[in-house]
């Protein structure tokens, strides 16, 4: 009973998804798909499981009209033989475009190491990053959900540019974003970036530029992912073929080489060609003097250090983003102003339904009132959501209630940080479900500042009870925390219409 089943949910999100969950034990239900856990250290943060959404084939045909060309925003070429769908999830609540890659089955052939994979990338959650929604593996299918990216790649506004170049500040803009997504997922141990250039780099609705998480997905039949053109892989890369985290700094050399040339020129060329000479011989003449030649120096001598030819001279991707920011100029213009890009309709700043107290605290991000009404609510959400036979009230039954109890009573007194450990004691067991003891660790996690691991908890808080508007609202907050706003706006919409439904069943009954 640890871990729910996938199914179908109503509410957020109803375009057929299925929520697959990771790393708690003892469960004894078998899904259609196979289930795996990872152990819950490499996941889901402190006691934590990480969760996915895992579609069917028919849910992915259906939101990209059968995989037709129409909808093909990339290819890539025969060495990694896999194509970049947009699609439109069909659901009444859902205006979402959603991004597929397809994969061909020689490039996963064990579906088990395909979902293992994807669930490692599902849990990097980044405003710098094109996260990973979920995943599907049906037959031969392998196919990746991530979120759509509405603006181009960092290659179609550098090289095959229509009505305007990418401006200097701009520019700089794109090399600290990629850095900063570089150094997260460094920082969540997941250092490995697979073929990164100008074609990875995809810009979102704000214009603000993100790095794709399809590149954390590593190859599984062969470990290789350089499929470009030899000149411009890491030279350690051509003697052994693999990729490490200094590969990867070497890559975003070359990536910063495109912004400053403006073209896709090999490293060794564009070092060879201002060796002892002039900057301005590699700038983009597009710029025309509209940049600082001091600034466009430090980001060449930056390239420089990434292109040592020994990995272990090349900076790491805390030294790249400290050589960036001190770079950044207009700060204060919006992405898609430097871009010359339209602006996105914003979402509507509230929503469209008069709020409960939960709603209204959760809208105006008030933890301390969402934590007064999660206190008087106690456990009344979590009525039949467990049936316990007699010989199940063990000792152990006991222990965890007790964990439960300790949990409860330092979330009341706000000791946040030690109710964590206590309600993952009981978590962690698994053999009692509670969506509550899920939303008040989720509370516990935005108190002390983890808005990832709040929405993982309100998300299997969800999973539990598919019709709990608590779980939706804690989900809104930690999006929003997330500055995933949109998302944020949809999920308070959602929140109050089951709010809303609710108490139209009661009136009628």
């Amino acid at each position: 009973m640890g871990c729910c089943q996938s199914s179908s949910l109503k509410g957020h999100p109803s375009d057929g998804r299925q929520y697959k969950s990771f790393g708690n034990s003892g469960s004894n239900h078998h899904h259609h798909h196979q289930q795996f856990s990872p152990s819950a250290s490499n996941g889901g943060g402190p006691g934590g499981a990480g969760g996915l959404w895992e579609y069917s084939l028919a849910d992915l045909r259906a939101a990209t009209n059968n995989f037709s060309s129409e909808y093909i925003v990339s290819e890539s070429g025969e060495k990694a033989p896999n194509v970049v769908y947009k699609g439109r999830l069909q659901s009444q609540n859902s205006r979402r475009w959603i991004a597929v890659k397809k994969f061909t089955k020689l490039a996963w052939p064990d579906p088990k190491q395909f979902a293992e994979e994807a669930s490692g990338v599902s849990k990097l959650r980044h405003k710098r990053l094109a996260n990973l929604i979920g995943y599907c593996c049906e037959g031969d299918e392998r196919l990746l959900v991530a979120e759509y990216m509405p603006n181009d790649t960092l290659a179609k506004h550098l090289f095959h540019w229509e009505s305007q170049t990418i401006e200097w500040a701009m520019r700089l803009r794109v090399a600290l974003y990629i850095a900063e997504a570089l150094d997260y997922c460094s920082s969540q141990d997941r250092s490995l970036y697979h073929d990164l250039n100008a074609y990875r780099v995809l810009f979102d609705e704000n214009g603000d530029p993100r790095l794709s998480c399809f590149g954390l997905m590593k190859n599984s039949r062969d470990g290789k992912s350089y499929s470009t053109n030899l000149a411009y892989t890491p030279p350690e890369y051509l003697k052994n073929g693999r990729v490490t985290p200094e590969s990867v700094v070497f890559s975003f050399g070359t990536v910063l080489l495109d912004l400053l040339s403006g073209k896709h020129i090999p490293p060794s060329h564009a070092l060879d060609m201002i060796r002892g000479k002039n900057i301005l011989l590699l700038m983009d003449s597009h710029l025309e003097g509209n940049f600082s030649t001091e600034e466009a120096t430090v980001v060449f001598q930056l390239a420089s250090q990434c292109l040592q030819y020994e990995p272990r001279e090349r900076p790491n991707t805390k030294d790249l983003v400290a050589a960036l920011a001190p770079l950044q100029n207009k700060a204060d213009v919006p992405s898609y102003e430097l871009m010359g890009i339209p602006k996105q309709e914003e979402a509507p700043p509230t929503p469209q339904r008069p709020l409960s107290q939960m709603g209204d605290a959760c809208s105006r991000m008030d933890l301390t009132a969402i934590h007064q009404i999660l206190v008087m609510t106690h456990y009344k959400d979590d009525e039949g959501t467990n049936e316990l036979s007699f010989q199940e009230w063990t000792q152990l039954m006991r222990d965890i209630l007790e964990a439960r109890k300790r949990g409860d009573l330092t979330f009341r007194d706000k000791d946040f940080k030690t109710a964590i450990d206590c309600y993952s004691e009981f978590i962690n067991v698994g053999v009692m479900i509670s969506p509550t003891v899920f939303a008040r660790r989720s509370l516990c996690y935005l108190m002390c500042d983890q808005p990832d691991a709040a929405l993982r908890d309100a998300m299997q808080a969800q999973c539990i009870y598919p019709d709990w508007s608590t779980a939706f609202y804690l989900q809104a907050v930690a999006l929003a925390k997330l500055d995933m706003h949109k998302d944020s706006v949809d999920m308070l919409n959602e929140a109050a219409t089951l709010e809303e439904k609710k108490q139209r069943s009661g009136k009628s009954s």
